[in-house]
């Protein structure tokens, strides 16, 4: 991928990105595998129909991990480390749901040792009706754009 993310260097308070995605049934099924969760929820639907939520759920980890993957991809290439990863589950997720995420970025902490900064992340994904489903919060060390495109050891 010839892609490369934003830097440390370029990103501000308050910029904010995310991305948009629906849930099918695969992801509940390949969710099962992953993770070795075959609790009936997510797993048995005539199980699930006798639950207050009335149909099989999407596993929690699996809704962070889709938060997470947008923080991938906005820092692609600049990342050194995801630091720090806090997730609340808020509303189940179901097959056919889609899901927003959107981060925030709510402070920079520059790190001149490391060529770059650490960006305290807060985010939210929502379904298609607005719902909260989770919040997040995370850290993580970016490079500056100067050490993306000369690494150490390399000038």
């Amino acid at each position: 991928m010839n892609f490369v993310g934003n830097a440390f260097d370029e990103i501000a308070v308050d910029d904010t990105f995310g991305q948009t995605l629906t849930i099918t049934e695969a992801h509940i099924v390949q969710a099962c595998g992953l993770f070795g969760d075959f609790n009936p929820l997510h797993s048995n639907e005539a199980f699930a129909k006798r639950t207050r939520f009335g149909q099989r759920i999407l596993h929690g980890p699996m809704t962070s991990a889709y938060m997470t993957a947008s923080i991938g991809m906005f820092f692609y290439a600049t990342a050194e480390a995801y630091l720090e990863h806090d997730c609340r589950f808020l509303s189940p997720v179901f097959a056919g749901d889609t899901l927003t995420v959107n981060w925030r970025i709510a402070e920079l902490v520059p790190k001149p040792r490391h060529r770059g900064g650490i960006a305290v992340l807060a985010g939210s994904c929502r379904n298609q009706r607005d719902e909260v489903v989770a919040e997040a919060d995370g850290k993580i060390l970016l490079l500056d754009r100067e050490a993306v495109s000369h690494p150490k050891g390399i000038r």
